[in-house]
């Protein structure tokens, strides 16, 4: 490739990649009442900027290669700061290794911008490097700090000699104050074997944190894990839960039967506080991951007060085609002074989407959305009940 050549090809990604950038993203109307969902994802593999993936010179690279390519861009903690959106992505190699990149907007609906380098920290002391870490979510405490909270991924220390496979999970704690600088802190400790999909709530409970846990009993299956829990501990540095108490179980036949999980912070309102959270069952083709949500007391947020059945989002066209197929997620969300919320959630392990809603519709949706009915005849009751009185 001559020099011409060269320079041509690099003027036409750029170009290409502002285009993706910049691209305009409207809410797709009327929705469901809900929440609008939004016509493009707002960040894809394609937003990592050129200089993370290629090597841009001419004399290193002749050819203009991805020298370091990027498979996906995913399940992101959110954070409204200084005015401007940020996501903490999940960003994953060709090398299926993952890493955390910030991104940022001016609107929250489009136009995210990566900004500064991969985030790079070392696990405190003499505690082992993670193998991999992926799915932050972020927490504004009102002890000043903002934390966030991560899966540390490491080779299973007891599999059998050629298990290249198992590996454990454990909760990997960071905190900032500057969205800049970041200071790692030691894994939080529970009673159970591994431990992944923990949040933390954003204000103090009885002069203490509290946190949102999923024991598990191995890397994958929860095995004895009877759902959602919540622990308290004296500290984050080197933070302890000596008790888990089942907040939100796992129940047959539901979109939670197989796992659930906590997902973004929740979210406070006057009635009470919103959880946003995902739960996975079963099928012949394979795991299916939807989002549904379940409020808590605003005076005890370990006390359930409403638990609307079904899924509040579930993949839907290209949603369901990925990395890992039939599935959305979510581990962030913003909530503005104004009310509006804005759902950062990922379909198929491989980019970021966007949904509007607001607090107003989140406790409504929340407070009068009929429970599971349980059976097939309970849930004909509920909707024979809702035909009659549209009559």
């Amino acid at each position: 490739m001559t020099r011409e050549e060269w320079n041509n090809r690099l003027a036409a990604l750029r170009a290409e990649f502002e285009a993706g950038v910049n691209r305009p993203n409207k809410a797709l109307l009327p929705g469901n009442g809900i929440y609008e969902r939004f016509q493009h994802p707002v960040v894809t593999a394609d937003s990592v900027p050129l200089e993370w993936r290629y090597d841009l010179r001419y004399e290193t690279n002749p050819y203009l290669m991805q020298r370091l390519g990027i498979n996906a861009v995913f399940n992101a903690g959110a954070i409204l700061w200084k005015g401007r959106y940020r996501l903490v992505c999940r960003v994953e190699g060709w090398d299926r290794k993952s890493f955390f990149a910030v991104a940022e907007s001016p609107t929250g609906t489009d136009t995210f911008t990566f900004i500064g380098e991969p985030l790079l920290f070392d696990p405190p002391g003499n505690a082992e490097q993670e193998t991999n870490a992926y799915d932050m979510r972020l927490t504004q405490h009102e002890d000043g700090w903002i934390y966030g909270i991560y899966c540390a991924e490491r080779k299973d220390p007891g599999a059998a000699p050629g298990d290249t496979s198992s590996a454990t999970a454990t909760a990997a704690i960071l905190r900032t104050k500057d969205m800049e600088s970041w200071e790692r802190l030691p894994d939080l400790i529970t009673p159970s074997p591994q431990q992944r999909n923990v949040v933390l709530h954003p204000e103090f409970v009885q002069g203490r944190y509290l946190l949102y846990t999923r024991p598990q009993d191995g890397f994958i299956e929860t095995g004895s894990g009877g759902g959602i829990c919540w622990g308290l501990t004296d500290t984050m540095e080197g933070a302890v839960i000596a008790e888990e108490r089942l907040l939100d179980p796992r129940v047959y036949h539901t979109i939670k039967e197989s796992k659930n999980g906590a997902g973004a912070p929740p979210l406070k309102t006057p009635q009470g506080w919103v959880h946003l959270v995902h739960g996975v069952r079963n099928t012949a083709a394979g795991l299916r991951y939807v989002v549904y949500a379940f409020m808590t007391a605003l005076d005890d947020p370990t006390r359930v007060i409403a638990r609307p059945g079904g899924y509040l989002l579930a993949p839907e066209q290209d949603e369901r085609v990925g990395d890992v197929s039939n599935v959305v997620f979510i581990n962030g969300a913003v909530a503005e002074p104004s009310g509006r919320v804005l759902l950062y959630y990922a379909s198929s392990d491989t980019r970021m989407h966007v949904a509007e809603t607001s607090l107003e519709r989140l406790v409504d949706y929340c407070l009068n959305t009929p429970e599971d009915g349980v059976t097939s005849r309970g849930s004909v009751l509920q909707r024979i009940e809702l035909i009659r009185a549209n009559r």
